[in-house]
């Protein structure tokens, strides 16, 4: 009986993983409305309140807001070093521009909240003679890491479909020939088909061209941990809760008619100007579903949700424009500190994973396009995550240039210019410099 080592490579794909995809695919569900357990009951009323999705495209804009890539040389010291890292930023913008970075980032990492995985995939095309970045799925991805260090790749596959539609096994357990499997090591490079082996070839690059990181890392676990199931229970207590409130209040605007001291019930109408009949000790009322205060339990209990969904969410009402108190300055700061602490987790990892990635189109430029990148590292620059006082930061930034402790570049990315070096040309061309 053959093994799923004797399998073809696509085949033991399948045994691979089980639970991270089925993981996956619970929280893809979750942001997409798909929030209530069970079925519904044919009256019961289910109200959804998408905060998931809310809270991870939230997080998403905080975290990558006035970021961008800077080239710094060894022998930055010379007109020669200083000249090479310009000319290898310009090159990296150009990619950015080529491969619409500004969008894909935003996208891969919403998906990678979501998942709490994403990729990205840098390679040659050489019929255009550029970069390429894409963005692969990572419910295709599958690694292969050292024991002893989950951060350092083996291996890689990337499996998706060329007409969009998944990689389902067919009838006889054979994947369809639409479904591509890529196989990567730093050495080899393998390309099937279906469950045929296309192509084996040595690797064209001498390294695996992915970046595989985690949303936020779990301690000793390969890969990352989503956004998503800290806001599960809130967010679905608070769908009840307003969905049990709904069909009060529309109770209350069709009340209910009660009739005390009746037998039956052959004349009633139930009808505007309907007069009825009822016996000397009945009793004919309507139900008021709003007295003793019920409404504000309601919304007293829905506040204590939201609460907790914000606290759990690391993500303060204040994020959402909820300032009724007017605060600014430090105690605003302090407001959103959860909310900068989550994003300076996730920017930890990121800058790794940017300088990585830009690292990656260098050596690639170098191979194929005899880019000189010699004694050059790519730098991550971020913004500040909180409200700032404009003008305080540009006076703070131009006492730091002016006492050589930050160069112009460098203060130019911290004010948010996503390309320094071109601003800073434009400025020598209007004659400022």
């Amino acid at each position: 009986m053959p093994t799923s080592l004797d399998l073809p490579r696509p085949q033991q794909l399948r045994t691979l993983d089980a639970e991270r995809l089925r993981r996956y695919h619970e929280h893809l569900c979750f942001y997409a409305g798909d929030q209530w357990p069970g079925r519904s009951r044919r009256a019961e009323r289910r109200l959804t309140f998408n905060y998931a999705r809310a809270f991870v495209e939230k997080v998403t804009g905080y975290l990558l807001d006035s970021a961008s890539i800077q080239v710094e040389a060894d022998d930055a010291r010379t007109l020669a070093g200083r000249d090479r890292a310009r000319t290898a930023e310009r090159a990296l913008r150009t990619i950015e521009s080529a491969n619409g970075l500004a969008q894909l980032d935003f996208e891969t990492e919403v998906d990678c909240a979501i998942l709490g995985d994403g990729a990205f995939k840098v390679t040659w095309d050489a019929e255009a003679s550029e970069v390429r970045v894409t963005a692969p799925d990572v419910q295709g991805i599958f690694a292969w890491r050292t024991p002893d260090d989950p951060s350092r790749l083996l291996a890689i596959a990337s499996q998706y479909s060329l007409d969009g539609s998944g990689a389902p096994a067919s009838a006889n357990g054979q994947l369809p020939a639409a479904t591509i499997t890529e196989y990567w090591t730093p050495t080899a490079f393998e390309l099937w088909r279906g469950d045929t082996l296309d192509e084996a070839a040595p690797n064209p690059y001498g390294f695996i061209p992915f970046v595989l990181f985690p949303n936020v890392r779990e301690p000793k676990q390969a890969w990352g941990a989503s956004d998503i199931p800290p806001l599960v229970e809130s967010n679905r207590e608070l769908n009840r809760a307003f969905s049990q409130l709904s069909q009060i209040l529309e109770l209350s605007g069709n009340p209910i008619a009660v009739i005390e001291g009746v037998t039956g019930s052959q004349d009633i109408a139930v009808e505007p100007g309907a007069v009825w009949e009822v016996p000397e000790k009945a009793r004919a009322y309507l139900l008021d579903l709003l007295q003793g205060g019920g409404v504000k339990l309601h919304t007293d209990y829905i506040d204590l949700i939201y609460r907790t969904l914000h606290d759990l969410g690391e993500s303060p009402r204040t994020a959402f424009g909820h300032n009724p108190q007017g605060l600014s300055g430090v105690a605003l700061n302090t407001e959103l500190d959860p909310l900068a602490k989550k994003v300076a987790r996730k920017r930890r990892i990121r800058t790794t994973v940017y300088e990585r990635r830009a690292a990656l189109a260098l050596r690639l430029l170098e191979r194929f396009a005899g880019l000189d990148t010699s004694g050059l590292r790519p730098v991550m620059r971020w913004g500040p995550v909180l409200p700032i006082d404009r003008s305080r930061e540009v006076a703070d930034e131009r006492g730091l240039v002016g006492a050589g402790i930050h160069s112009r570049r460098t203060a130019a990315a911290i004010l948010g210019v996503d390309d320094p070096e071109a601003e800073w040309a434009r400025v020598r061309e209007e004659g400022f410099a």
